[in-house]
């Protein structure tokens, strides 16, 4: 199974510059609690999730059209391609401790996104084409999930 057969597509987009607000919005009017940021070339500049968002309202002090999504986004995106397999994606979330990868076309404009929740919808379907899904799916939570050691204490 590969990307492009389990991402959700198309990719909700916003742009870097936008307010909280309009990425908020758009999260609420797409039942989704993380969009890609784009910059003004269309490729892809960042993550923001709703919680970014609550976080960066309390952290900042302002109101959500009073910041913008780049104040608040997860800048250092990983992203894969349509033909990565879903092995792939899972271990790259649970090495990297992500739960969400976007999904980018060859001039790297992002086309869809994998999520946990993607995964473990599949992982439940009688007809799942994972192999032995309940484990790895399992696998990847919980590593997705332990706890980090913040930088500081790690050295």
């Amino acid at each position: 199974m590969k990307a492009r057969d389990l991402m959700t597509s198309p990719a909700v987009t916003c742009n870097v510059n936008d307010s909280l607000e309009v990425a908020a919005k758009l999260m609420w009017d797409h039942d989704c609690g993380a969009i890609v940021a784009v910059r003004e070339d269309g490729k892809v500049g960042g993550v923001i999730t709703d919680r970014d968002i609550c976080m960066a309202a309390f952290t900042q002090g302002k109101v959500l059209d009073q910041m913008l999504v780049n104040s608040a986004m997860a800048g250092h995106v990983l992203t894969a391609r349509p033909d990565t397999t879903i092995g792939e994606i899972e271990n790259m979330m649970a090495e990297r401790q992500i739960r969400r990868i976007p999904i980018v076309d060859d001039n790297n404009l992002p086309v869809g996104l994998v999520s946990l929740n993607d995964l473990a919808i599949e992982s439940v379907q009688p007809d799942t084409r994972l192999k032995n899904p309940f484990a790895k799916i399992a696998h990847t939570v919980a590593a997705i999930c332990r706890r980090r050691i913040p930088k500081q204490q790690a050295a």
